[in-house]
Parts: structure tokens; C-alpha cells; sequence
């Protein structure tokens, strides 16, 4: 997956800053955000067809989508059956405050066992829909493609949410978290832990780049 990462965020490194000369005067300029996720800089920009793992996501979403908000509406028609799921993680989630949102939805999907993609999909990255899933589990960016969704369904926008790529110098693993913009901070929900937190509370993890339905970012180290 770390190697998928970087190889997706070149592109739009280049096209977006050219050089890391550029990038400091863009930064300087007002144009990128300094102060990005985990403390790195980061550009926004770039086709999301350049991650044809996430962009096979969406495309399925926009045909199938209307599944998942029958299964969580008045209805509450949930085909196929497993999908009730779903809507008992939602469920739990509505009517609470945002950030108590956050960790129930954390918590709910955080159930699910984590699945190596070569073991579950027979490849060695493959990027999950919801309803695969809640079907047959995944491993870490799927966890976080679930919770984006339910999180949706709930009433968070898509430009206040991101699926992170990220690198973990702990484990000195690949690894994908969900951040979610709250209250002027960006909170972490993790496959690895049920708390969430700021994303300024860890100190491990490098990320790569960040996608969302409309918009991903490339993310560097800091301007020394």
C-alpha cells in the first residue's frame, strides 16, 4: 500500500508544486495549507482518477448508494440483509452529540475482523465498498471507507472527511485512517483503537496523501 502511495502522490506533487522551491513560495503565498494533517504541509489538487482503487468506490456508490440510506431511513429496508448492520451502527449514532457520533461509529465498525486483502480479495491492495465490507470485512482503508459512509448518513459533509494514507514509523507499516473535521480540529478514527483523537496527538504516523468524493491532497514533510 506504501508503495501505491507514494507512486499516486507524485503526480500531484509535480503538478501542483513542481519543485520543493515552488512549493515553499506557494506555501508562503497563502496558496497550500501549511498546517495540514499531523503537522505536514499539504496541496489539494489532482483528478481522482489517478487512484482507480477509490475511484472504482465511488463508482459503485453512485449506482448502489441509495442502499445504504433505505437500510438507515424511515423504511428501513436493508437488501441485501446484511446491511442491518449498517443501520444498527447509525442507529446507535443518531441523535448524539458529534464528537460522542465519532466514537460510537468508531467503535460499531471496529467489530468487524481485520482481513489481509491477499486472503480476502486474492490481490494485494484492494480497496473495499461498504457492502463488501460489512459482507466479508477488510482491512484498514476499508474500515475507514465504512465509517466515512455511515458518517454521511449521519449528516457529516464530504468535504469536512478524508481518508488518510498514511505510514506508521511505529510499526513501520502501510496503514489508512478516516479524519474528520470538528470544531475548528480534525479528529482521527482509527481501526486500531475505539478512543478518537486530534490528529496534533500523534507523533507516528507520516501521511501520504488523503482522498475524499471530490478532492485529494499530497502530503510532505515539514518546510525546514
Amino acid at each position: 500500500m506504501l508503495l501505491a502511495a507514494t507512486l499516486a502522490a507524485l503526480p500531484l506533487l509535480s503538478a501542483q508544486a513542481g519543485t520543493l522551491g515552488d512549493l515553499a513560495r506557494s506555501v508562503q503565498s497563502g496558496e497550500t495549507r501549511a498546517e495540514g494533517l499531523f503537522g505536514k504541509i499539504e496541496v489539494p489538487g489532482g483528478s481522482l482518477s489517478a487512484l482507480p482503487k477509490w475511484r472504482r468506490v465511488l463508482d459503485t456508490m453512485q449506482i448502489w448508494g441509495g442502499r445504504l440510506s433505505n437500510c438507515v431511513g424511515p423504511a428501513g429496508i436493508c437488501e441485501p440483509s446484511y446491511l442491518e448492520s449498517f443501520r444498527e451502527g447509525v442507529e446507535r449514532a443518531r441523535g448524539l452529540p458529534p464528537y460522542e457520533q465519532l466514537k460510537v461509529i468508531t467503535a460499531h465498525f471496529n467489530r468487524w475482523p481485520y482481513k489481509l486483502d491477499p486472503d480476502n480479495f486474492q490481490t494485494s491492495d484492494y480497496w473495499a465498498t461498504p457492502f463488501e465490507f460489512l459482507a466479508r470485512s477488510g482491512d484498514c482503508e476499508d474500515y475507514s471507507i465504512v465509517k466515512f459512509y455511515a458518517l454521511k448518513e449521519l449528516g457529516f459533509r464530504n468535504e469536512d472527511m478524508r481518508i488518510v494514507v498514511l505510514f506508521d514509523r511505529i510499526r513501520g507499516l502501510a496503514h489508512a485512517v478516516l479524519a474528520v473535521k470538528l470544531n475548528g480540529d480534525e479528529f482521527i478514527l482509527d481501526n486500531q483503537a475505539n478512543v478518537v483523537m486530534s490528529h496534533k496527538r500523534y507523533k507516528h504516523y507520516d501521511p501520504q496523501y488523503s482522498v475524499n468524493e471530490t478532492t485529494r491532497w499530497v502530503h510532505i514533510g515539514e518546510l525546514q
